[in-house]
């Protein structure tokens, strides 16, 4: 799973959380042939989870990422190669320290034809903002303490942030609008949508696929796309299929469009020389439940089981030998922080150190996304071995997405778990590090106390942009050296397409797919 922005996804197939953006892509066969477009034709696009609930404020699971950016705008969109924030539903912006103000487009309509006004960025922001309605994208894309204005008249929008928030205009690139229809009537989002995106649901069958429809006449996509353009499709189709092998063979038959794989059934995909669109991501990371009740409350507990670890070993089985080591927990490209938080601070193996606390613990259950592909299985395996080997008790769960978000998030039923969480900014990660745990309707699923990383955090929440870096830098060095995340695994995740060109960053850019003859 991918957490990409709460609720586990912050940006991928190995869960992608916020602010997302990457690659685009290579065609395989004929880089340099001008395609021939097909028009008003069907995308079709394989999803290894169903979203589940479809209103776009209650998760942040990949899945529910890739299909809200179909029906959903944002106010401002993040260019995936240099970072500069982009016009989308806001033409104009300004940052005047704790006060954002945002010029709307003229002329944007919802999927029901109605206006949409600066009142319903102003609705939005405080929904999200009020805690009661436990999105996850609280402390996420939106900073804690926000408040908006309106004036119609003007077009704009005022925020207010109750404290210095260093990469605010990230973060709401991230953050869905709905339209009013939606904000008056949420449970009406379960099944359908009510956005001003490109698309618009026009059908769903949970657990099977859901079917968008193209929004002729839209221009006010990421720096100003529009569904115009030669080879958008006339519909988009999700479907939903968890098997790698199964979504790969569909792909190769025509019947899909587009999957991502990251398992070994890529090694073929490449090979017949399909295009794919390229998204550098965190796709190995471990967490530890420190809840009441569990072996992995405690310390020396958590710095023993990540001590009985390979992780260089367990990188390359992951990622069949193509990957490299993480090196900071906000990994998405463009990343807002780059530097090494990570190398330098992970504790080292030492299975001697390990089996002297390890021996004699509780048996202890560990998870993974079971719908990951292949490797992530063998690597699980792997690390259930290197645990016994150091005397612990540990059996591994393969869950599918849904299943694994909800132990998380729900039913506390789990010591350890691989749960990659993709961001480009760390300032999103906050409240997974640290706040109000799952059982308090937060999003510290980990149930982390770190204070040194609570207190890196403050200070670079005080401070402007790049000035923060050094600081939330620090943090996750903070994190990653108590063993409270263990990021072990970087790798290029790739989304491959037949028929069809189009640009991951992070997610699937909607206003980006082309339909093409082969």
């Amino acid at each position: 799973m991918t957490l990409r922005r709460p609720a586990l996804a912050l940006c991928l197939s190995a869960t992608l959380v916020a602010g997302c953006s990457g690659g685009g892509g290579e065609p395989g066969a004929s880089p340099d042939a001008e395609p021939t477009f097909v028009e008003d034709g069907t995308f079709t696009m394989a999803l290894q989870a169903d979203p589940g609930n479809l209103d776009p404020h209650s998760s942040a699971s990949s899945a529910l990422f890739t299909v809200s950016q179909l029906a959903y705008d944002s106010l401002v969109s993040v260019d995936g190669e240099s970072g500069e924030i982009l016009p989308q539903l806001a033409a104009e912006w300004s940052v005047d320290g704790t006060t954002v103000t945002f010029t709307l487009v003229d002329g944007v309509t919802c999927s029901d034809d109605s206006p949409f006004t600066a009142q319903t960025v102003a609705d939005n922001i405080a929904y999200v903002g009020d805690p009661e309605n436990e999105s996850p994208f609280l402390g996420t894309f939106l900073p804690p303490g926000a408040t908006a204005t309106a004036d119609e008249g003007a077009g704009t929008v005022t925020l207010t942030l109750a404290q210095p928030a260093p990469f605010v205009l990230n973060g709401l690139a991230s953050l869905p609008m709905v339209c009013d229809a939606g904000l008056e009537d949420r449970g009406s989002l379960t099944g359908g949508s009510a956005g001003t995106g490109p698309f618009r649901l026009t059908e769903a069958v949970p657990g099977d696929h859901y079917t968008y429809t193209r929004r002729d006449g839209y221009s006010w996509g990421k720096d100003g796309a529009s569904t115009d353009a030669p080879g958008t499709p006339a519909t988009v189709t999700m479907r939903i299929i968890e098997n790698e092998s199964t979504a790969a063979n569909l792909l190769l038959s025509g019947e899909v469009n587009a999957s991502e794989i990251m398992g070994p059934d890529a090694e073929r995909l490449e090979q017949s020389g399909l295009f794919a669109a390229k998204t550098p991501a965190l796709i190995g990371e471990q967490w530890y439940n420190q809840g009441s009740g569990h072996p992995t409350s405690e310390a020396d507990v958590r710095m023993a089981l990540t001590q009985a670890l390979d992780l260089a070993e367990l990188q390359s089985v992951l990622t069949a030998g193509k990957g490299a080591p993480a090196t900071t927990l906000a990994a998405l490209p463009p990343t807002a922080c780059p530097g090494d938080s990570v190398s330098g601070s992970l504790p080292a193996q030492d299975v001697e150190a390990a089996e002297a606390t390890l021996s004699g613990l509780p048996a202890m259950t560990f998870l993974y996304d079971s719908s990951a592909g292949s490797a992530v299985a063998a690597a699980a395996e792997l690390a259930v071995q290197q645990w016994k080997a150091a005397g612990a008790d540990v059996t591994a769960k393969g869950q599918d997405a849904t299943a694994l978000q909800q132990a998380i998030f729900g039913t506390g039923d789990w010591d350890i778990a691989w749960v990659p969480l993709n961001v480009n900014s760390p300032d999103q990660l906050v409240p997974f590090l640290s706040g109000p745990g799952a059982a308090e309707g937060g999003t510290n699923f980990a149930g982390i106390e770190n204070a040194d990383y609570a207190a890196a955090a403050e200070k670079a929440s005080a401070l402007s942009g790049a000035e923060s870096c050094a600081a939330w830098l620090e943090g996750d060095s903070a994190v990653v050296a108590a063993a409270d995340v263990v990021p072990f695994a970087n790798n290029v995740v790739r989304t491959y397409g037949k028929g069809a060109r189009f640009e991951i960053p992070g997610e699937l850019e909607p206003t980006s797919i082309r339909l093409v003859q082969e």
